[in-house]
């Protein structure tokens, strides 16, 4: 199948942005013009990356989202890892309530009940989800528009500009998420922001993973998870964290040793039940080391192995609980509960009301910074 055709001119770390017609399918068979299009004014496109071993990214700039993943498997055929969506404006809200691939923001995960303090004064945010704020509100970033900056054919750049009151959360926030294809078959991703006054953040991106290569046919609780964590932090039956961080040993989310997800997913233990299966954070025990595993997952259909990287203390393992056969992706491809699992990079959920946990507040004159790195490899 062919590739994207890129224009690489003179001033393509800016200009690069605005995409050229384009006709040719990307390999993952997806079609550029499909993504051309506009939302509350701004301008939607697709930008792909690509390596010299063949693996191909292809980006949105609305919601700042992954749409395809293509990486080879065992026997040397490429196979698209994530689930998403043809053509953008089937990622528009009106249309598809996902994350599907989202950078989100301004706070991922929850907060209990939408309520901060930040110096003595409270605020209210949207309760979306069991009463909390999930995901930065119900038009979070992950139903932006961000504005790209730069974009070549190993990286694309983005901008959102948050404004002051958006879903409530103080202060105007330039925040930016750089999208890098390494040569080893990475992605780099780098978040970057800062405020006008003091505020919350906490970015993540919501990729949804099948290694198998085919969501229709294949579930991850077949998959093997490793998690760098002896503890996590337990949720009520809301979804929320009851600011315990408890061990893992001797529960279902003992993860220290690789082993199957369907291990202990549908076992009889209550944080089983609160969360319908994985729906947590683990605290890593990689002590913000980006160079350590902090998770890794292997789908011995594919061979296909993906390992995370991080700087963040927390990541919450998602296992496509609530998928259920409502929403339809690429290539017709009906979306089946536990046919895709997320690994978010984070801050704990519902760290700005937990004091003794690491901070998510950012102040007028500090810069937010946050890595997450998707390895990719084969093994036998």
């Amino acid at each position: 199948m062919k590739k994207i055709l890129i224009s690489l001119g003179a001033a393509l770390a800016i200009l690069g942005c605005s995409p050229k017609e384009q006709v040719v399918l990307t390999a993952s068979g997806l079609n550029p013009a499909d993504f051309v299009n506009q939302y509350n004014g701004a301008a939607t496109a697709l930008y792909t990356l690509t390596n010299e071993s063949g693996m191909e990214v292809c980006i949105t700039n609305f919601g700042g989202r992954i749409v395809s993943i293509l990486v080879p498997d065992k026997d040397g055929r490429m196979q698209d890892v994530v689930l998403g969506f043809d053509k953008v404006s089937d990622y528009f809200p009106e249309n598809n309530q996902s994350d599907f691939g989202a950078s989100i923001g301004r706070y991922a995960n929850r907060i209990n009940q939408g309520r901060i303090t930040l110096d003595g004064v409270e605020y209210q945010l949207p309760q979306n989800n069991f009463g909390h704020c999930l995901h930065g509100g119900p038009t979070g970033w992950q139903y932006q528009v961000y504005e790209c900056v730069e974009a070549d054919a190993s990286h694309v750049k983005l901008l959102r500009v948050s404004p002051d009151g958006d879903n409530n959360f103080p202060g105007e926030v330039k925040a930016y998420v750089t999208y890098t294809l390494t040569a080893d078959n990475r992605i780099d991703i780098a978040y970057e922001a800062t405020t006008t006054a003091p505020t919350v953040i906490n970015m993540t991106n919501h990729s949804y993973f099948n290694l198998a290569g085919d969501p229709a046919g294949h579930s991850i609780v077949d998959d093997l998870l490793y998690v760098n964590a002896a503890n996590y932090t337990p949720v009520d039956d809301t979804y929320m964290t009851t600011g315990e961080i408890v061990p893992v040993a001797g529960t279902p989310f003992d993860f220290t040793t690789a082993h199957l997800i369907s291990d202990g997913i549908t076992a009889d233990n209550e944080q089983i039940r609160n969360g319908n299966g994985y729906d947590h954070n683990w605290v890593l025990d990689t002590a913000g080391d980006v160079t350590k595993v902090a998770a890794e997952l292997y789908s011995p259909v594919s061979g296909i192995d993906l390992k995370v990287y991080t700087d963040e203390p927390g990541i919450q393992v998602y296992a496509g609980n609530f998928l259920d056969g409502t929403v339809t992706g690429k290539k017709g491809v009906v979306y089946q509960q536990r046919h895709a699992i997320c690994l978010e990079t984070q801050h704990y959920p519902d760290s700005p009301n937990k004091a003794d946990w690491p901070s998510v507040v950012l102040r007028p004159g500090e810069t937010y910074r946050s890595r997450c790195i998707f390895a990719f490899s084969v093994k036998d």
